[in-house]
C-alpha cells in the first residue's frame, strides 16, 4: 500500500514530470502566475457584477484543481519555450487538441427524434374561411334588399337634410291643380331639386303668409336648397309657358290656337287631329266643340297632337260622369249645357235658364237662343239682327229650327253641366239679361213680362257709352 501524499507536499509522481526549474525559469512562470491571477481576478470582478452572491473562487484555488497551464485556455496560450527547456528525457505532455471548427462533438449523444412535419390544415382552414364569409356575404346582400330604406335612414341619421347654395344642373317639374305643400315638397324631392321633403315641408310650415302655388311646369336646379327651391317657385319667371287655362264658354276655335301656341305644337297638326270618332264622341258630333273641357292643364315639352285633345276630351268624359249623367244623356246634355253656359249671367241663374229651355222643349216652343245663332253664322255679339234670325240655313238657328242645336255652341264646365242635368224647378218662359256688365238677368212667364225686360235692357245699354260697349 501506498502512503498518501501530505497536504502541501509535492507529488513525486507529478514532480518526475518536468525537471526542477531555474531561478529564471521560475520567476517566469511566477509572472505568468502573477499575470494568469490578475486575469482571473478580472474575471471574478466582472461576473461578480454580473451576478451578486455567486462564489468567486479561482480555478486554481479549487482542491485538486489543475493550475493554470493544466486546464485548456493555459494549454493553448503556453509558453512554447518553457516546454522547449525542459530537460531532455522528461515525458512531455500532449498538448490538448483544438477544435478546428465550431461543431461541438456529438459521438455518445442521443440523437434527437426527427419532427414529423404538421399535416396540411391550411385547405380546411380556407374552405371554413370562404363558407362564412359567403354565409356572412348572403346575409348583407339579404338585410341591405330587405331593409335598404331603413339602413340608408339610419346611416343618414347625422347627415343635414337640407341642401345648401342655388343648385347645379337644371331640372323641370309639374305642379298640378290642387297640389297641396306636402305634394309639391314630394315632387320636389323625387326630382333631385331639394335633399328631403321634410326639409322643404317644414320650410312652408314656417313660412308667413302662406305660400300660393300656381299650376304648371316649372325649371328649377338639382342640389338647391329649401329656401332657394321655395324662392324659385314664386318667381313666375322660372314657369315654363306649358301651361293653361282654358274659360268655360270658350270654343274649338278658340281653343285650339291656344293650345298650339302653349305646348308648340302646330296648329294645322291639332285641326287635323280633331276628328271626334277617334275620341270616342257621339256619331252626331260634327265636331270636338262641348267635349275640350274648360280647366287648366299642363303639358309636356314634345307632346303630340292627338295626346294634346285626348286630355281634354277625357276630362269632359271625366266631369260628366262624375255628375251622374248617363251615356244616352251625354250628348243632349253637352248640348244643353253649352247653350246655358253662354246665355246665363251668372252661374246662380244657370238653373233658372236651364228650366227655361227646358220648359220651351217640353211646350214644343223653339228655343230662340241669340247665342245659337251668333255661333252659326260665325259672329261674336249679344245681339243678332232679324237676317240672322230668319237664316234657316243655319243649323244652330233656334229661331228657324225647333229643338236643340246640331250640336254644342260652346265647352260648358262643371256648373253648366250640373244645371242642364237639374234645371231650378219654375214656370219661366223668358229671361233677358238686363245688366251686362254685373250679369243681372230678368225671368218672365209671359211674352208681355218680357218686353218689359227687353226695354229694361236697352235702357241700360243707352245710358252711357261705356254700357254701350257691351251691348256691342
Amino acid at each position: 500500500m501506498t502512503n498518501p501524499v501530505p497536504p502541501g507536499a509535492s507529488d513525486p509522481a507529478r514532480d518526475t514530470e518536468r525537471p526542477p526549474l531555474t531561478r529564471r525559469e521560475a520567476r517566469e512562470r511566477e509572472a505568468r502566475e502573477r499575470e494568469a491571477r490578475g486575469d482571473d481576478a478580472q474575471d471574478r470582478e466582472s461576473r461578480d457584477t454580473r451576478a451578486p452572491g455567486r462564489e468567486t473562487r479561482g480555478r486554481s484555488e479549487i482542491d485538486g484543481g489543475p493550475d493554470l497551464e493544466q486546464t485548456f485556455w493555459g494549454s493553448l496560450g503556453g509558453d512554447r519555450e518553457t516546454e522547449e527547456r525542459a530537460a531532455p528525457g522528461a515525458r512531455r505532455r500532449p498538448a490538448p487538441q483544438a477544435w478546428s471548427t465550431l461543431d461541438y462533438p456529438t459521438e455518445g449523444r442521443e440523437s434527437r427524434p426527427k419532427k414529423e412535419k404538421p399535416k396540411r390544415r391550411w385547405l380546411t382552414a380556407t374552405i371554413v374561411t370562404v363558407v362564412i364569409l359567403a354565409l356572412l356575404g348572403g346575409a348583407g346582400v339579404y338585410v341591405w334588399n330587405a331593409f335598404q330604406p331603413e339602413v340608408r335612414k339610419l346611416l343618414a341619421m347625422n347627415e343635414p337634410n337640407d341642401y345648401t347654395g342655388t343648385g347645379t344642373s337644371p331640372v323641370t317639374i309639374t305642379i298640378h291643380d290642387g297640389d297641396n305643400g306636402s305634394d309639391i315638397a314630394a315632387t320636389l324631392a323625387k326630382a333631385g331639386v331639394v335633399k328631403t321633403s321634410d326639409a322643404f315641408y317644414a320650410l312652408l310650415l314656417h313660412t308667413k303668409p302662406d305660400p300660393v302655388f300656381q299650376p304648371g311646369v316649372y325649371r328649377l336646379k338639382k342640389q338647391m336648397s329649401a329656401k332657394s327651391a321655395l324662392s324659385a317657385l314664386q318667381d313666375p319667371k322660372n314657369k315654363l309657358q306649358r301651361t293653361l287655362t282654358i274659360p268655360e264658354g270658350d270654343t274649338e276655335a278658340e281653343i285650339l290656337p291656344a293650345l298650339a301656341k302653349t305646348t308648340g305644337v302646330p296648329l294645322a297638326d291639332l285641326q287635323a287631329a280633331a276628328k271626334p270618332a277617334d275620341f270616342g264622341l257621339p256619331a252626331q258630333a260634327p265636331n270636338l266643340e262641348g267635349f275640350l273641357f274648360p280647366a287648366t292643364y299642363t303639358f309636356d315639352p314634345g307632346v303630340d297632337a292627338k295626346t294634346v285633345i285626348k286630355t281634354l276630351v277625357d276630362r269632359s268624359f271625366q266631369s260628366l260622369d262624375q255628375a251622374g249623367v248617363p251615356a244616352d244623356k251625354r250628348y243632349s246634355t253637352v248640348v244643353l249645357a253649352s247653350i246655358v253656359q253662354k246665355e246665363a249671367g251668372s252661374v246662380d241663374d244657370m238653373g233658372k235658364v236651364a228650366r227655361v229651355f227646358q220648359n220651351r222643349l217640353d211646350q214644343g216652343m223653339p228655343l230662340q237662343s241669340d247665342a245659337t245663332v251668333a255661333y252659326g253664322a260665325g259672329v261674336k255679339t249679344v245681339f243678332t239682327t232679324d237676317a240672322q234670325r230668319e237664316d234657316a240655313g243655319n243649323p244652330y238657328n233656334t229661331y228657324a229650327h225647333d229643338g236643340l242645336p246640331v250640336g254644342p255652341i260652346s265647352n260648358p264646365g262643371d256648373d253648366a253641366i250640373k244645371a242642364a242635368l237639374n234645371p231650378t224647378p219654375g214656370p219661366w218662359l223668358y229671361f233677358v239679361t238686363v245688366d251686362l256688365k254685373n250679369g243681372t238677368t230678368v225671368f218672365s212667364e209671359t211674352a208681355e213680362q218680357h218686353e218689359q225686360a227687353v226695354q229694361q235692357l236697352q235702357d241700360w245699354c243707352n245710358a252711357s257709352a261705356e254700357n254701350d260697349a257691351y251691348c256691342q
